[in-house]
């Protein structure tokens, strides 16, 4: 774990609380079940214990707590140390040694470590690396393995097509490295702590505070010490209050207090809503006769259909031991109830090309998040009364580049660079208690981030056609590759994933093999690979906002699809214990927190909040 620097003595005080029941965790426990199709007439047993859905003011047993929060003061509060966020603490701290000013910015990160949560493909294309340290190789930055080799395949079951990368498309990979993304975020948080920044992590921001005036006025980390049930426990602590003159929010994609934001300022007034997909990852150790240090394979096509928007990629890393990272995205506009993401996973290792690569290897990590693909179409508003959105918070991601760190990192910097001479003036020039800065923005649209995002803007939403992946592939080569994204229109997504799924009874059930043990896994397997850990006495953080929803009608009618969406085993149909029908079961200890099932639920049921700070996935350079 990386120690935070300085500390005010109540924030002290807090911490010491906090980690005190923090350290009462258990080991890792997955739950699993026997599910059946049948669903139930009765009153639906209660399954939300979260104050978020009942309020502990109406609560008896919450009556008499001593409901006092701590309180420290910053200049600058980030949450989320990702890419993004560590980018904007690095350079705010560079500006301020620049011009030899005082400047306090702290930055919460809900993961145990910096890093423990992060997880990509990664092929990093280090340009605003090397904005931000143009030292960056004589630092010691883990960019180990410089691509070598591009090679891209159009798959059918048994054979694959190769497909030339002509200079100029988004897919080539020149210049760029492949990393484990989780070690380079770590580094970042070195380099930032050097710098001063004040790094909480163990800590998620559960709460967005706000000012008598409407604007940001910082956030509030979450509470420890509460009963699976809801009740309060004997070592319960409230969680510590950060103030500050403005706020970033770079929590990732679908971030918890980011779609709060979204409705408080009405930041997607004049956007379309975001599309997305979830990303699934595994690493490998293989035989070194068939390891190729540099060498990145992508493929589209089977085992999906042509309407279903996806791929895969493998590369081959090139640090001390024949390693490689593989992966396989499901974009989850798709329509088909039916379909589970992590088993079109597992039978794509088996086809020939990629099971070549790992037979005779060994599966050593796994875990799974979701990504942003709307693009330029899906940008919100960024800037609002003491606060600001980057990286994949709002959604940065070149989906046909499969790439988005860069762009995370740059929307960092470019906000740190925007907000400084405002937090650091003697007297601000702002209409509200929060900083309101929409210089961001301009910088924002002013830069090569836009400039790449609207280039490539048309190309996912390309894929909506009669010929769906095929003709998308034929509109990037006339569109992309020859007009370089000038093309005078702009083309719309479908609208909100949620409401893509087509009833069960349209649809054809799909017949997934069975897993071999040796290129192939099932799910608990794999969920024990990523080393996800929550306390388990407390109240489930997948919440419902109805809890007679997910029976009556999510199996009713769409045959119970999180129980495949999910790639951690988390919801599950069990029979009722009356043997009446069938309940809802969420396994909370499973989660490893991609958020695909607050995307993707059909009746927009399901609210992912953060758990107890410190749970979670426990990836090791993911």
């Amino acid at each position: 774990m990386l120690p935070a620097s300085r500390y005010s003595s109540k924030a002290h005080r807090c911490i010491r609380a906090l980690t005190a029941v923090q350290a009462e965790h258990g080991a890792p426990q997955l739950y699993t079940t026997v599910k059946r199709r049948t669903c139930s007439s009765v009153t639906a047993p209660r399954i939300t214990t979260h104050y978020t859905i009942h309020p502990r003011d109406k609560d008896p047993r919450w009556e008499g707590m001593e409901m006092e929060r701590f309180a420290d003061e910053a200049d600058v509060v980030i949450v989320g140390g990702g890419p993004a966020g560590l980018s904007a603490a690095i350079r705010l701290k560079q500006l301020a040694n620049e011009h030899q000013k005082e400047l306090r910015v702290c930055l919460v990160e809900k993961a145990p470590q910096i890093g423990a949560h992060t997880l990509s493909g990664a092929c990093l294309e280090p340009s605003a690396l090397t904005e931000l340290f143009p030292d960056w190789k004589e630092r010691g930055a883990p960019l180990n393995t410089p691509v070598t080799e591009d090679v891209f395949n159009i798959f059918t079951k048994s054979h694959r097509i190769p497909v030339p990368i002509l200079p100029g498309l988004p897919m080539q990979n020149h210049g760029n490295y492949l990393v484990r993304l989780g070690n380079f975020v770590r580094w970042l948080g070195e380099q930032a702590e050097e710098l001063g920044v004040e790094l909480y992590p163990g800590y998620a921001a559960a709460e967005v505070l706000f000012h008598e005036d409407g604007s940001v006025k910082g956030v509030a980390t979450n509470d420890v010490g509460i009963a699976k049930d809801g009740s309060p426990k004997d070592v319960f602590e409230r969680g510590m209050e950060l103030h500050a003159k403005v706020t970033l929010f770079g929590e990732g994609c679908h971030g918890h207090l980011a779609k709060q934001l979204y409705k408080q300022f009405n930041l997607r007034e004049n956007c379309e809503p975001q599309t997305y997909a979830i990303g699934l990852k595994e690493m490998w150790m293989i035989d070194e006769k068939k390891w190729k240090p540099g060498r990145t394979e992508h493929s589209v096509g089977w085992p999906l259909n042509r309407h279903t928007y996806g791929g895969s990629f493998l590369y081959h890393l090139n640090e001390g031991e024949p390693l490689v990272s593989l992966g396989f995205v499901v974009g989850l506009d798709y329509t088909n109830p039916y379909l589970s993401p992590f088993k079109e996973f597992q039978r794509w290792k088996h086809h020939p090309f990629v099971a070549a690569t790992l037979e005779g290897g060994q599966r050593i990590a796994y875990g799974a998040r979701a990504l942003n693909e709307g693009g330029f179409q899906s940008i919100p508003k960024l800037t609002f009364p003491g606060g600001l959105l980057i990286g994949c918070s709002p959604g940065f991601m070149n989906v046909p580049k499969i790439k988005g760190t860069h762009t995370a990192m740059k929307s960092g910097m470019l906000a740190a660079e925007a907000i400084f001479p405002k937090v650091t003036a003697e007297e601000p020039d702002s209409e509200t208690a929060g900083l309101h800065v929409p210089e961001y923005a301009d910088s924002l649209k002013n830069s090569w981030v836009w400039k790449e995002l609207h280039s490539v803007r048309n190309i996912r939403p390309s894929f909506h056609n009669p010929l769906g992946l095929y003709g998308g592939m034929i509109y990037t080569g006339i569109f992309y590759w020859i007009l370089r994204g000038k093309e005078p229109w702009t083309l719309k997504h479908r609208g909100m994933d949620a409401h893509q799924l087509k009833p069960a009874k349209e649809c054809t059930p799909i017949e997934y093999p069975k897993p071999d043990g040796k290129i192939s896994f099932d799910l608990l397997s794999s969920v024990a690979l990523s080393g996800t850990n929550h306390e388990g006495d407390q109240p489930p953080h997948l919440t419902l906002k109805d809890d007679s929803v997910p029976v009556a009608r999510n199996l009713a009618v769409y045959d119970g699809p999180e129980q495949r969406f999910c790639p951690a085993g988390v919801y599950e149909y069990v029979p009722m214990e009356t043997g009446d029908g069938m309940r809802l079961q969420i396994n909370a200890q499973n989660c490893v927190h991609c958020k695909t099932c607050d995307i993707k639920d059909p009746s927009q049921n399901i609210n992912w909040v953060v758990p107890e700070g410190g749970g979670g996935p426990a990836y090791n350079g993911m």
